[in-house]
């Protein structure tokens, strides 16, 4: 007859050997390990000489020296590695503290963030937008230190973007959780009948983008949980990122994707839940 007390000991063991090699996993190894994730969209707007126009995606980078400054920095190699034409990058680039203080002092990290992305090279440029911690932080501050290193942000803005006699527009819009994002004002310059890739950081938002003359809506904010248990989901989502957490999706008339993005916040783990750089290639849908 077994030894009751050595089998609850071992089995305890192995309990308490497994826990720790998931903590382990959760901080150390899944957080830091980016995967890459491709993904073919077809627009019925996007012209057949950009057929197979390729955008790199990434979001929620909340740097800082010592835990998400290494899936920041490993993505630099791997995203130079794929060759996309065009990097968008869909904010909070840095993360809120406690007090209206620490806020500005957390601003400053969007610097050496910005300095370890200027290493993304593609031919048609680095485009951002800031996300809400960004906003409630320093906008300022964060988007002088991305400008500086030559990442092109879109507040409330488009600007086109030509390559083989053809243009699509890439816009942006501010922080939705910070109250101005603003499509009229972001579109008013784009002509009728062009097609249009909207940056905007809360993916719920393109409950609105959906009205309007937008093809591609990119977004990140959800984390898509950070925390996924097995059959129960994301342990938390933010506001603005309860509908639309990670993946593709139709909303309307338009198509969104949201990136799980590559930092952590909160706490600096990640579970069933890999920090993701995307792959967008766009072909024409008709």
């Amino acid at each position: 007859m077994p030894n009751t007390f050595v089998t609850r000991r071992k089995f305890l063991t192995l309990a308490s050997a497994g826990t720790a090699l998931l903590a382990a996993d959760g901080v150390l190894i899944e957080p830091n390990r980016p995967q890459v994730v491709r993904h073919d969209i077809l627009l019925d707007r996007w012209p057949e000489r950009l057929n197979g126009f390729k955008i790199a995606l990434m979001s929620d980078f909340h740097y800082d020296p010592y835990f998400s400054v290494h899936p920041i920095h490993s993505a630099v190699e791997v995203v130079n590695g794929l060759g996309p034409d065009l990097i968008a990058l869909t904010g909070d680039f840095v993360s809120l503290r406690f007090s209206h203080r620490e806020n500005r002092v957390a601003a400053h990290s969007a610097v050496p963030c910005a300095q370890i992305l200027r290493g993304m090279k593609a031919p048609l440029g680095r485009w951002a937008v800031l996300g809400n911690h960004d906003q409630f932080t320093d906008p300022d501050v964060v988007t002088a230190a991305l400008e500086e290193e030559k990442i092109g942000v879109l507040g409330n803005r488009s600007v086109a973007i030509e390559r083989n006699g053809a243009r699509f527009w890439i816009s942006g819009v501010d922080d939705v959780l910070g109250g101005n994002a603003d499509l009229d004002v972001s579109l008013a310059q784009v002509p009728s009948g062009e097609p249009v890739v909207l940056l905007a950081h809360e993916p719920d938002f393109a409950d609105l983008t959906a009205r309007f003359p937008v093809d591609l809506q990119l977004s990140g904010h959800s984390h898509g949980g950070q925390v996924r248990l097995p059959f129960a989901g994301p342990l938390f989502l933010p506001d603005l990122a309860h509908k639309y957490v990670r993946g593709h999706y139709q909303v309307g008339r338009v198509q969104l994707y949201v990136n799980v993005g590559l930092g952590t916040v909160g706490v600096p783990v990640r579970l069933n839940c890999p920090p993701e750089i995307t792959l967008l290639t766009l072909h024409p849908g008709k």
